[in-house]
């Protein structure tokens, strides 16, 4: 694989080129951005595979929802349907995608929206009786046919944009000098215990690359995943100190999985890895039961949506995961509310 990514090497100038270009004439307004009167905050990254999008929208609704009416917009990726839908009662992971049907399910008291023309989805949502007053963009940072408000750019620990090759060669969407479009910069998916050092060799590698908007402030953050202590089926709870020393099926389809593993996993576990955002066929199903052999199934809460309506619910549970600042996560919520208050004032 790694022989095959060096030999791609051309391909993967002529693929920088092409969204250089692309980027260039939106800088340029050659290509018209459009720009929406609501405090828009899109949060993606410069690479495919996990950064922690999700969590980290989980994290601004939680910051967010009791002051304001959010709402969320993503293009709902791997979703059996198109255009534009609102969720409602009969949303499944099928119509929305898994990860927008999960947001839906945990946030009762906000808007999830998906729609791959970002543009329509969000006149869509102001069309709505009931109008956000934020919108959330998941993975919209190469969506440069909307102008937010605010960026996020995410960039996992371990795997740091700076340190990363153009696609096919490596996994970078677009050059590192898109980064220049972002407001802050938050390295996800850090070990709890890294140390100060380390943060500021980071700081130093990825702020270079920063338009800074206030020189007296952070513009890197470092977070970690924050596992729950418990995991949740439909109608139960188990502690996972009781359930991590049993013998269990464990399953996940997302892009770096070893993490949820090492959280649960025992030496006699049964362990089954599938593609991100997989779509679990009859045959799928058929193969986790038997392995299983009705031990508990743990799963993450992305594939817990798709399989809760095919495997029994006294079997399957989901581990949840929240986004958690290792340090100056007061400044960060402080930055946002400031940005949101500011823009709602200026509506």
């Amino acid at each position: 694989m790694i022989l095959l990514r060096i030999l791609l090497f051309p391909f993967a100038i002529i693929y920088w080129l092409v969204t250089s270009i692309r980027n260039y004439l939106y800088d340029l307004g050659i290509l018209k951005s459009y720009s929406f009167n609501v405090p828009i905050i899109a949060v993606g990254n410069l690479s495919v595979g996990g950064t922690g999008k999700t969590p980290m929208i989980e994290y601004l609704i939680r910051l967010l929802s009791e002051q304001y009416a959010v709402a969320t917009l993503s293009r709902g990726y791997k979703r059996q349907s198109t255009g534009f839908i609102l969720a409602d009662d009969n949303a499944n992971a099928q119509t929305l995608g898994d990860e927008p049907f999960q947001i839906h399910q945990k946030f009762a008291n906000i808007q999830v929206a998906v729609d791959a023309n970002r543009k329509n989805g969000i006149e869509q949502l102001l069309s709505q009786n009931k109008k956000p007053q934020i919108i959330l963009l998941d993975d919209a940072f190469q969506h440069r046919k909307v102008k937010a408000g605010f960026y996020i750019l995410l960039t996992a620990y371990g795997d740091l944009f700076t340190d990363d090759w153009m696609l096919p060669t490596g996994n970078l969407r677009e050059s590192r000098s898109g980064t220049k479009r972002a407001d802050l910069i938050i390295v996800t998916k850090c070990p709890t215990n890294i140390s100060e050092t380390e943060q500021k060799e980071i700081r130093g590698k990825l702020e270079r690359f920063l338009l800074r908007r206030n020189d007296s402030d952070s513009m890197v953050f470092f977070t970690s995943i924050a596992y729950d202590d418990s995991v949740y089926s439909a109608d139960s709870v188990k502690k996972v100190s009781e359930i991590k020393t049993t013998s269990k099926l464990l399953l996940a389809g997302i892009a770096k999985p070893k993490p949820f593993f090492a959280y649960l996993q025992h030496v006699n576990d049964v362990v089954l890895t599938f593609p991100d955002h997989h779509d679990f066929s009859d045959s799928d199903i058929q193969i986790i039961k038997k392995q299983a052999e009705n031990k508990l199934i743990i799963t993450t809460e992305k594939d817990y949506v798709r399989l809760k309506n095919h495997i029994p619910a006294s079997q399957l549970f989901y581990l949840p995961i929240k986004t958690k600042f290792v340090l100056e996560g007061n400044n960060f919520d402080q930055t946002i509310l400031n940005y949101v208050g500011t823009s709602t004032a200026n509506r």
